[in-house]
């Protein structure tokens, strides 16, 4: 490895930067404390300056930096192996071996058994024998995890408290050292602190205290991710990935897929890829499998596009009245089969398979529309998942979705969106009314649309590549007064019609009139009463506008439900159900006269003007298999309608 001039910026070019900034700050802290992706693997450049670049771990990055300032040996510790000499004895590493790393130890530390797990007070002992040598030799501590040696950081036991307040003196104790080689000026012996979090450490350790330097480690950016690829290409026999354009591009796909991986994530799918015989162009699939711990995809079966295609006939049949929220749902559909949701963008392959935003009237068949489609894709309606939003309305209730955070009561049950996810990665999840979550919540929702991940309580990553998301919401119908003329504030008399709050769109308007006022209205609210701007961008295009219901789709949904009825007489109770013309025209004209209301507005006028009376009615009657029961007539006496049967 070639080691320039011991300035600032020119040591160890090619390094990852936090190495970098551990290195050139040797002679201006004692102590370091480093946090975030500690687990991973790192780039290095190779040994002999020729070879290509290297994967290590952190415990053997931190030593070819050290050993190249001049350092002899790395005390390792942590709560469960105890002590290690690094590099361990009887093996080579560069110019020291490790014999010769062993010897140097024991002139510092005395003898030390093999995995000695000494006490906090023994350990304070060693600490200070590094920190603060007798000798003029070189070495660093590094105190692995460090997250597990207090009980809680903010209450001490006597023991941790003692040794935490002698570490903190050490650090303004410790004595730089003078050794021949590379980097003759001081340096200090470091005390390398490996933490999951800055947190994890009292905080007064850190706190004011010049002495102790933190690091955050960054997960790798895609440049890192690239150049791994590169390397791990050679699992698949290519060794030149300059000069093979297809196996280049394979690299490349594989880099952006692995968004949000560490590169020890990308050794382990390189693995589970040559197990399962999967070549390198094909490594996103293991990505997949890796990250959602499946195999089997339903996006890639020969048979869905089949489904697909016949959804265009069947949905319709399904959802009355909506053909251009249907089709342009069924667009959005075809687009994520073929897996080009977001394909104008640089990087999305992490992004959900599809986005959905339903707006428009209540009652007009945006839920249904979500199961629908679920039944289309997974085959089976329990792939559908449904969230109230105005369940979420508290800034806290978020802690439902992800997970509360640790140390509050029930964070070790995950969150119920997240728990889902993972449960089964192959959904479709419906946020109904969403203009009623706190808007803290919704920015939960941004990273989801932006990467297709969710980072739950417990710090597990969940991935939503998989899954559809809809979002349901009835903006628009009644907008502020201020915003309408006089005319507009009073079409169709709305009883909900005032100076704040006015009806927006009416029955009988034209669709793209409704349509250009739902989505003009739900702009409005993203962009001036909730100011997330960003959010609006992220579901662009894919806002799918309802019509209010027409008098013909009005009539066939009542014919639908109405046949729903008597079946469910038929199956429950063995009866043959007949309503006469004149009963049926009259019912008819009861259940459609408020059209505003949708289909769940016939259903609530079905059950009032037909189910209740029919179950008045029935429970007076010995029921007789196989009896033929006939509405001849129906009759109101206020509030109460009566049937009468045959």
């Amino acid at each position: 490895m070639s080691i320039e001039s011991p300035t600032l910026g020119g040591r160890l070019p090619g390094w990852p930067p936090f190495i970098r900034e551990l290195d050139a700050t040797l002679s201006v802290h004692s102590q370091y404390v480093l946090s975030g992706n500690l687990y991973d693997s790192f780039l290095a450049p190779a040994s002999d300056a020729t070879g290509p670049a290297r994967l290590l771990p952190l415990r053997e990055l931190l030593w070819e930096t050290l050993r190249s300032s001049g350092a002899s040996f790395m005390i390792v510790y942590d709560p469960v192996d105890g002590l290690q000499v690094y590099p361990e004895a009887g093996g080579e590493s560069g110019d020291e071996s490790g014999d010769e790393a062993a010897r140097s130890a024991e002139r510092l530390l005395g003898k030390i058994k093999a995995d000695e797990k000494p006490s906090l007070e023994a350990l304070a002992r060693h600490l200070s024998a590094v920190a603060r040598p007798e000798e003029n030799i070189r070495a660093a501590f590094v105190i692995d995890s460090a997250s597990r040696i207090a009980r809680t950081p903010t209450d001490l036991e006597p023991a941790e408290r003692d040794f935490f307040r002698f570490c903190a003196k050490l650090s303004r104790s410790a004595r730089p050292v003078r050794v021949t080689g590379p980097r003759p000026k001081p340096l200090y012996n470091p005390v390398v602190w490996l933490v999951e979090r800055p947190g994890d450490l009292p905080p007064w350790l850190t706190a004011d205290n010049e002495n102790v330097r933190e690091i955050t480690i960054p997960r790798p950016h895609l440049g890192d991710r690239q150049e791994t690829a590169r390397l791990l290409a050679r699992a698949f026999g290519v060794t030149d990935v300059g000069s093979d354009e297809a196996a280049a591009a394979a690299c490349d796909a594989f880099a952006e897929q692995a968004d949000g991986l560490t590169l020890q994530s990308m050794i382990e799918v390189t693995r589970l890829a040559k197990e399962r015989s999967v070549d390198l162009a094909d490594l996103p699939d293991a990505v997949r499998t890796y990250k959602l711990g499946v195999l089997d995809n339903p996006w890639s079966r020969g048979h869905l596009r089949r489904r697909v295609l016949e959804g265009e006939k069947r949905v319709p049949e399904r959802v009355i009245g909506q053909p251009q929220a249907v089709t342009k749902t069924l667009d959005i559909l075809k687009r994520a089969v073929l897996g080009l949701s977001g394909a104008q963008a640089t990087r999305s392959g992490s992004r959900p398979r599809g986005v959905l935003f339903f707006a428009g009237p209540t009652g007009t068949g945006k839920t249904e529309l979500a199961k629908a489609i679920t039944e289309l894709v997974f085959g089976d309606e329990s792939a559908y998942l449904r969230f109230d939003m105005s369940e979420f309305s508290g800034e806290g209730s978020g802690d439902r979705l992800i997970g509360s955070p640790p140390g509050y009561v029930g964070h070790e049950a995950g969150g119920e969106l997240t728990n889902a996810v993972r449960e089964d990665p192959f959904r479709v999840m419906l946020f109904d009314e969403i203009e009623k979550a706190h808007p803290r919540i919704l920015d939960k929702f941004l990273q989801i649309l932006e990467d297709g991940r969710l980072t739950d309580g417990r710090g597990n990553t969940v991935h939503f590549s998989e899954s559809i998301l809809i979002f349901t919401s009835n903006l628009g119908m009644y907008v502020p007064g201020r915003d309408l003329t006089t005319r507009e504030a009073h079409v169709g008399g709305s009883p909900f019609a005032s100076p704040d709050r006015v009806q927006n769109i009416t029955p009988g308007m034209p669709y793209d009139e409704v349509e250009q006022r739902i989505k003009s209205a739900v702009a409005d609210h993203f962009t001036e009463v909730l100011n997330r701007p960003e959010l609006l961008n992220r579901f662009g295009d894919n806002i799918v506008v309802f019509d209010f219901i027409s008098a013909d789709a009005a009539q066939k949904i009542f014919d639908l439900q109405l046949a729903n009825i008597c079946r469910r007489v038929t199956e429950e109770h063995r009866l043959v159900l007949a309503v006469k013309s004149e009963a049926l025209a009259t019912l008819r004209g009861w259940c459609t006269e408020e059209l505003d209301k949708g289909g769940r507005g016939i259903g609530m006028a079905l059950e009032s003007y037909f189910v209740n009376p029919l179950a008045r009615a029935l429970f007076d009657r010995d029921l007789v298999p196989n009896e033929k029961i006939t509405v001849s007539g129906l009759r109101r006496e206020g509030s109460i309608v009566h049937l009468d049967l045959q």
